[in-house]
Order: C-alpha cells, then sequence, then structure tokens
C-alpha cells in the first residue's frame, strides 16, 4: 500500500501561483511513477501532469503546459506541483496518484490515489 497526502492547495487570484505537495508513505516512493490529476464540479477527472521514477521524464496536459511543473524528491518521497499563472478554469480538487509502472496519462492506470486538495482561481 502507499499512502499519498496532498497539502498546498488554496485561494488565489487569477494570474498568481501555487505550490501543491504529495507526501508519500509505505513503499518505496522511487518505484512509482506519479501523476497529478484534476477534477472541476460537474466534470470528469482529468490528467495534468505525471512524471517518471526517476525524475527523467514528465508529460503534461496541453491545456497547463508552460504554466505548470511537475517534479519530485525521492530522497524526500514527495512529487510536487509549480502551478504559474493560474486562471480561473483551473479551479478544482487535484489529486496526486502513484503506479508502479511508467507514467501514464490515464486516471484508471493509476493503483493508489490521495484524497485531494481543493484549489480556487478567483477572476
Amino acid at each position: 500500500q502507499v499512502q499519498l497526502v496532498e497539502s498546498g492547495g488554496g485561494l488565489v487570484q487569477a494570474g498568481g501561483s501555487l505550490r501543491l505537495s504529495c507526501a508519500a508513505s509505505g513503499r518505496t516512493f522511487s518505484n512509482y511513477a506519479m501523476g497529478w490529476f484534476r477534477q472541476a464540479p460537474g466534470k470528469d477527472r482529468e490528467f495534468v501532469a505525471a512524471i517518471s521514477r526517476t525524475g527523467g521524464g514528465t508529460r503534461y496536459a496541453d491545456s497547463v503546459k508552460g504554466r505548470f511543473t511537475i517534479s519530485r524528491d525521492n530522497a524526500k518521497n514527495t512529487v510536487y506541483l509549480q502551478m504559474n499563472s493560474l486562471k480561473p478554469e483551473d479551479t478544482a480538487v487535484y489529486y496526486c496518484a502513484a503506479r508502479r509502472a511508467t507514467y501514464s496519462v490515464s486516471t484508471q492506470a493509476y493503483d493508489y490515489w490521495g484524497q485531494g486538495t481543493q484549489v480556487t482561481v478567483s477572476s
């Protein structure tokens, strides 16, 4: 089992920045690719960003490319999502997820999920 706990969400004005963190425990963190997903009210959960087990590979949704950066610190068992130039349409609950394989953009590919952290961007 892998336990994931997100933090860093909050209320920010459009154009602002937030940094989300996801702390993992329970298994060897470096064995897991990590992903960030988000879900807005009334919408399906969608892919945001993913990172390989070593951190050498990343993937982004087109909607966040150039604004968001995913990174990880395997010594701290933590994955981050730096979010810049935030827009109201980025408002959602953000979830991190772990997968014991190569990273994926599919929600169904991930084995473990955190509880989520709310990000609200005001216009």
